[in-house]
């Protein structure tokens, strides 16, 4: 299930990617299967073991190109080991809702994309998440929980003042935005209530088959209640006659 639309960030045979809060992986995944150099980074040891092991099955059936490289490296966003311009894409996907110190992290995600490189950076949608928040304390107010809700106008103002241009917004999983609803509603950790458990089953049968029915749904709602919001952003490139 990927939040990040990887043919607009041109993802491909030698881009070098870091993905930073991994998490289980998913887009570390999609960008090694399209050839490109992958950084799955997080702070995680036991995420980041699993997104290795997944690393190795992949190249061992095949599921990547000989020539991709993928790697795990555990570290703190505030503070990234790499050097200025390192990567043509950076991904941030629910990332820094978490973060107490998101400008810092924000001048990091920006100081790594190359000139002419491309960031994307995902949060929870205002609406959907205001929703949650007042249905659940337990839903954020947790050990490594929710810290902010953002509007996108307001994280997007926060990364162009870091000197990148923002291109486009979409939005994603409104499928996913009643399902968290109800799972405030009834407690976060209530998994077995009927209700969950048979949207639960849904949201699986509709990511392992992708049936038009859901996927036109979806495309239909994003703009209205889509969990997440995607925004897009270049690193202007250096002109020969500025350097």
């Amino acid at each position: 299930m990927l939040t990040v639309d990887f043919d607009r960030l041109g993802v491909g045979p030698g881009s070098r990617v870091i993905d930073i809060g991994c998490g289980a992986g998913r887009h570390s995944f999609e960008a090694y299967r399209r050839g490109a150099d992958v950084v799955a980074f997080d702070q995680n040891a036991a995420d980041l073991a699993d997104v290795d092991i997944m690393f190795e099955a992949m190249a061992a059936a095949g599921e990547a190109p000989e020539y991709a490289k993928a790697e795990t490296v555990r570290g703190d966003a505030l503070d990234l080991p790499y050097g200025n311009d390192e990567f043509d894409v950076v991904i941030a996907s629910e990332i820094l809702e978490h973060v107490p110190q998101d400008t810092q992290a924000i001048a990091e995600l920006a100081r790594v994309v190359k000139p002419g490189g491309a960031l994307a950076v995902t949060v929870p949608r205002w609406l959907p998440e205001r929703i949650c928040w007042a249905l659940s304390d337990e839903y954020h107010a947790n050990e490594g929980g929710h810290v902010r809700i953002y509007r996108a106008d307001e994280l997007r103002d926060k990364i162009t003042a870091r000197g990148l241009r923002y291109h486009h917004q979409d939005f994603a999983h409104a499928l996913h935005a009643p399902f968290w609803w109800l799972k405030c509603a009834v407690g976060v950790r209530n998994d077995k209530h009927p209700l969950v458990s048979a949207y639960h089953r849904m949201l699986v049968w509709d990511m392992m088959s992708a049936p038009a029915v859901t996927r036109t749904a979806e495309r239909v709602l994003n703009p209205l209640v889509g969990k997440s919001v995607a925004l897009y952003f270049t690193k202007p490139a250096v002109r020969a006659d500025a350097r």
